[in-house]
């Protein structure tokens, strides 16, 4: 029951929030800092799955040194300023487009973690980073087909560099993560995963505010929610819904690594870029041709070359397996879900 709720709230919570992001934009919203400070506004949801672990399996909390502070906050202003440019690419393209862009998170993960890791890039990672690559370049032609109304091909242009930089950060933020982890806290496990979760969000949620504050857009909520399409409930309604979905699909994310493994969350996190794609055509009529389609494809390809690869790795090294649950202390490394700085684990190639 479990590995059912969490697979659902990965393949419902991550879509979800992405079509939502798109969506804010789309009916009349305008603040790019307000729609990043949702991504990180759901941080006490998962401070609440933290309690069970104190409480009831009387888990003492890591110890927090000065080195690791500082080294979460780095990550937490790292994880404001990735969320600010996923949400000002959203401004320009549509959700289907931004959600196969950041796939490109993956190759730039596997790039990171071979210069800042020394983990060595293997042939089915090689792969799927020129395969992903095709995949984004193949969007880029197909650019004027697929601009959402009013947007210039100036602005659809800075769209897609804001989306391919945002989705570079977010490989750096997961490797510099793991390094993290290994420098500093020493092992990985579900509430250690949980507890950093919590810390980077609250410190780029702290980031993120500061930025809503001086830029008044808290002060324009109320003008945006009177021109928003839907009406002002619904404007409201889609900002806490955003926060919300994106921890669902965080802690599904977790869920799923618990009751079965950090590869079965790999290729859940990967079925979410299709879901998303064909979700945003069907709701938000996100233009789809035949370059799209292919990009689809190919994106496809590489994250199945990339989990292959993977599994196979883990397989020769006894370390996991699908039926083998995260409980028992496997061999991850974050991976990042393209929405937002924020983590789920996918094995390592």
């Amino acid at each position: 029951m479990v590995l059912l709720l969490g697979s659902v709230a990965m393949l419902a919570g991550f879509p979800a929030s992405r079509i939502l992001s798109r969506l804010y934009y789309q009916d009349g919203g305008q603040s790019i800092w307000l729609l990043a400070w949702t991504a990180v506004a759901g941080w006490p949801i998962t401070v609440v799955a933290l309690l069970p672990f104190y409480m009831k399996r009387a888990m003492a909390p890591t110890q927090l040194t000065i080195s690791l502070m500082v080294a979460y906050a780095i990550l937490g202003f790292s994880s404001a300023l990735d969320n600010l440019l996923f949400a000002w690419a959203y401004l320009y393209l549509p959700a289907s487009t931004a959600s196969l862009i950041s796939a490109s998170a993956l190759p730039f993960t596997a790039i990171f973690a071979y210069f800042i890791l020394g983990k060595k890039i293997s042939a089915p990672t090689f792969n799927a980073i020129g395969v992903i690559t095709a995949a984004s370049a193949v969007l880029a032609i197909d650019s004027d087909a697929d601009r959402p109304p009013g947007v210039s091909n100036s602005e659809y242009a800075l769209g897609f560099i804001l989306d391919v930089a945002a989705s570079a950060l977010h490989g750096l933020i997961f490797v510099l993560s793991e390094r993290i982890f290994i420098k500093y806290v020493g092992r990985e496990s579900v509430h250690v995963i949980l507890e950093q979760q919590a810390i980077v969000s609250l410190i780029g949620f702290a980031f993120t505010t500061i930025g809503v504050i001086a830029s008044a857009d808290f002060s324009k909520m109320v003008s945006e929610a009177e021109v928003f399409s839907q009406g002002s409930v619904s404007y409201y309604m889609v900002l806490v819904w955003s926060a919300i979905t994106i921890q669902v699909g965080l802690l599904g994310s977790v869920a799923v690594m618990y009751s079965a493994s950090a590869v079965l969350a790999g290729v859940l996190n990967s079925v979410v870029v299709p879901v998303t794609t064909i979700a945003a055509v069907l709701s938000l009529q996100d233009p789809i041709d035949g370059f799209k389609i292919l990009s689809l494809i190919l994106t496809g390809w590489g994250f199945g070359s990339y989990i292959y690869g993977g599994y196979s790795r883990s397989q020769s090294s006894e370390s996991v397996a699908l039926s083998e649950p995260l409980i028992q202390e496997t061999n991850i490394h974050l991976f990042p879900d393209a929405r937002g700085s924020q983590y789920v684990s996918q094995t390592s190639s």
